[in-house]
């Protein structure tokens, strides 16, 4: 539960937290204190991961180190609320104790002072540096200030077409904007400004590089505007088709605050990790639960933008899926395929759906390929191939090698009785199989052409 004095942290299910629009991780800190002795009731916050970012001071509990008397709730110090930084002071006590940052905050209209004990590894001076240059830079109040005017936009736009002693032009002279031709001008403006931005962006790769933060935001910007919107009648599927299209499409432009070494340390692989699960998460719903590990590279590291990572780092960061309460893991397939998939796939329930697709009748006797089963999982042709070799290892199918490639057919070794193979049941997936096959040996008599 959410402490007296502090905010609650909304975190996701990897353990990450949620960040506002347009926040951006600085810092990371592990085995962090924060105690504030001017309140008696404060919270106990031990050893716990400290993020610091353009708008908050976040403090995450440690999973692996949260006990039974320590808080489990994860809270935020805004950086607004923050008065004044204590410098620190070089002494020969401060061999002797761990690092310390003491910070001035104002809570409840109550002015206190609360320090962040480091007993983990980390440097304090790049910490501070750090905290001092996202105090300064007060980027809530940028935001703040960005809101205010997009909302006043909207009103001033309002005001002027509804005045009526403004008339037709403006203070400066220009033509005043009025009823439905003034909001397809507004409109019009805003895309040139977003077509404008864009063909600067592509120019060549310095200006992408520069653009790329802006190109994120943009898009997020954008994609709100899409979520909050109206929704479009439900006859209309085209429309609705195309605006799911352009939400997917803008979710994969870009993360606004990609986990970097630089900005990780030492837990780079493990927040990197954290990132990726939360990520991976829609692209695995559209891929039907399980995704190549080679397309998870080229999408994650497109949404990264710049911040471009190795598939070294890549593979380690799915391996420490282990250690954590994530709902995706890594799998490595008896051929050496590595996916991602989620925890709630289940290969019972594929191998079920395969069993139906090679049990019928024309499937009995031509047999199955990786195309077909893809097109009925709903899954790329490799993934399918992986379900198939691994349903055969299980004793469901059996393969046939050709010129033309693998051909899978159901098992029926395990109906056939040893004692009297010619044995035929009345039913079952063999007696199915001798009925189907009798008939198509059946010949089909040619018709009769008459002469004229």
């Amino acid at each position: 539960m959410a402490t007296n004095w502090l905010p609650a942290a909304e975190i996701t299910s990897s353990g990450r937290p949620v960040l506002f629009q347009n926040e951006i991780e600085s810092s990371f800190l592990s085995s962090v204190d924060l105690e504030c002795d001017d309140l008696p009731n404060f919270p106990l916050l031990k050893s716990g991961l400290l993020i610091l970012t353009t708008h908050r001071l976040l403090w995450l509990p440690d999973s692996s180190t949260t006990t039974s008397t320590s808080s489990s709730t994860a809270v935020a110090v805004p950086l607004s609320l923050v008065t004044h930084i204590f410098s620190t002071k070089k002494s020969l006590k401060n061999l002797f104790h761990s690092p310390r940052v003491r910070l001035q905050a104002s809570l409840d209209s109550r002015s206190v002072v609360m320090t962040v004990v480091m007993r983990g590894k980390g440097d304090p001076d790049v910490f501070l540096a750090k905290f001092w240059e996202n105090w300064r830079a007060r980027a809530w109040e940028a935001d703040a200030q960005a809101q205010a005017q997009d909302a006043g936009s909207g009103s001033n736009r309002g005001e002027e077409s509804g005045s009526g002693s403004g008339g037709f032009y403006t203070r400066e002279g220009a033509v005043r904007m009025v009823g439905v031709s003034g909001i397809l001008r507004k409109e019009q403006e805003m895309w040139e400004s977003t077509d404008k931005s864009l063909q600067e962006a592509f120019q060549d790769l310095n200006a992408l590089m520069s653009k790329a933060k802006e190109m994120v935001m943009l898009a997020e910007k954008m994609r709100q505007k899409l979520l909050s919107g109206s929704k479009p009648s439900a006859t209309n599927d085209e429309e609705v088709g195309s605006k799911e299209e352009m939400q997917d499409w803008l979710l994969s432009v870009g993360i606004i605050s990609p986990v970097t070494k630089e900005s990780a340390g030492a837990l780079y692989h493990q927040q990197l990790s954290r990132q990726l699960a939360d990520y991976v998460r829609i692209p695995l719903e559209r891929a039907g639960g399980m995704i190549n590990l080679i397309d998870v590279y080229c999408v994650f590291n497109r949404a990264r933008g710049t911040e471009l990572i190795s598939p070294d780092d890549l593979l380690q960061a799915c391996s420490l899926w282990e250690k954590f309460d994530v709902p995706v893991m890594l799998r490595k397939f008896d051929s050496g395929v590595m996916v991602i998939q989620n925890k709630s796939h289940s290969d019972e329930e594929v191998f079920a759906r395969i069993k139906a697709l090679v049990t019928n009748p024309d499937a009995l006797q031509t047999g199955i390929s990786a195309s077909d089963a893809a097109m009925t999982l709903g899954i790329a042709p490799a993934m399918a191939k992986e379900h198939l070799l691994t349903a055969e290892s299980k004793g469901l199918l059996c393969r046939d090698i050709s010129p033309d490639g693998f051909r899978f057919y159901i098992n029926l070794f395990t109906e056939i009785n040893p004692a009297d193979v010619f044995l035929v049941k009345d039913f079952g997936i063999y007696a199915t199989w001798v009925k189907v096959t009798a008939a198509s040996r059946v010949k089909v008599p040619e018709p009769c052409i008459g002469h004229i």
